[in-house]
């Protein structure tokens, strides 16, 4: 039986964050990819950092896309300025990974995990809820005109016995903003509304003091270097890979995203007051090699999953319709809890 402790930290990041903007570009490039192409096959990843972003992997696709183009527009969207030197080495996808993927079997061997709970109207933990929120309020109130805020930024919630005790938030600020002054913001415009009653928190804002510096020009990014952030905070598993960058193909997205929507269904149809979903599978072969669910009592739902949900590559890739451009909008604030994705859907099992 897997439980959650009643004392535990959680986290997430802004978009402006070097891992997340990695992550986005990837996703855009493979957005792109199934744009014109669906039946595109992408491996793609980003390292930024300094003044340079590195751009590599494989792809197999009749897209005609421009990588460095994409990179550029991501980088200014989310709001940095600075020049970057962008090199690209994307390659054809090996062809002995084809020979498995193209009869249907999976992209690759590994373990993934989907989990939910009736906590919150997301089907997930109130305080990855909450602080997913407290990130995303971040770059909502720069976007909105606080003009002394800036993309980098990352938000904390500790709880203790149950009950969210500290709020940490780290915001990019530019060089004349006074700490007293952030404190005072964020705790006004951003704490309070998404956590309520403040009185007896501990609230620490910018602790160091200064975060003038920032993004790549400050620290380095690399795609899927938040895999916790993405998922559930830490709380629960995650499986060997990461997600952003990778086709549908890819059973560590797919089949991650499959396991989630498999665990909110249990959940959602009160067959369950938590949801705990495992899947293994072999590179090249269809069938997973192990599927289990467990509820919060420990028992075992795997043959109710089993019979109501395909973990086939190409029967996930089917039943989510995943060969979408949909996945840029997942690479920031999480991957789950998100209106509007398929795994999130509720359906009648």
């Amino acid at each position: 039986m897997f439980v959650i402790d009643k004392t535990y930290t959680v986290e997430s990041v802004t978009s402006g964050h070097p891992d997340k903007v990695c992550d986005q570009i990837s996703d855009a490039i493979l957005d792109e990819c199934l744009r014109e192409d669906v039946k595109s096959r992408v491996a793609v990843e980003s390292f930024g950092g300094h003044g340079t972003l590195i751009v590599g992997g494989e792809v197999t696709t009749n897209a005609q896309f421009d990588a460095e183009k994409i990179a550029k527009e991501i980088y200014r969207g989310i709001g940095y300025e600075q020049e970057l030197k962008i090199i690209t080495n994307i390659v054809r996808q090996s062809p002995d990974i084809a020979l498995g993927v193209d009869t249907g079997g999976a992209g690759d061997q590994g373990i993934m995990y989907g989990y939910a709970t009736d906590e919150t109207p997301e089907y997930l933990p109130d305080a990855v809820v909450k602080v997913h929120a407290l990130a995303e309020g971040l770059e909502k109130l720069r976007r909105a005109g606080l003009s002394w805020m800036r993309p980098d930024g990352k938000t904390q919630i500790t709880v203790q016995n149950g009950k969210i005790t500290a709020v940490l938030v780290s915001a990019q600020h530019s060089e004349e903003a006074e700490q007293e002054f952030i404190k005072q913001e964020l705790t006004d415009k951003l704490i309070k509304p998404i956590i309520g009653d403040v009185s007896s928190l501990e609230i620490l804002v910018n602790p160091t003091g200064r975060f003038v510096q920032g993004g790549f020009e400050a620290d380095t990014g690399l795609t899927g270097r938040k895999i916790m952030v993405d998922t559930y905070c830490g709380l629960l598993p995650h499986g060997g890979g990461c997600f952003s960058g990778k086709d549908p193909s890819k059973v560590d997205r797919s089949a991650a995203y499959m396991a989630r929507f498999a665990a909110k269904n249990v959940v959602a149809s009160g067959l369950a007051k938590t949801c705990l979903v495992s899947v293994a599978y072999a590179i090249g072969r269809a069938e997973p090699l192990m599927v289990e669910a467990i509820n919060e009592k420990g028992e075992s739902l795997a043959e109710l999953v089993k019979a109501k949900f395909d973990f086939r590559p190409r029967a996930i890739m089917e039943r989510l319709n995943l060969l979408r451009p949909i996945y840029l909008q997942t690479a920031a604030y999480g991957h789950f809890g998100k209106a509007g994705l398929p795994w999130e859907e509720i359906v009648k099992i």
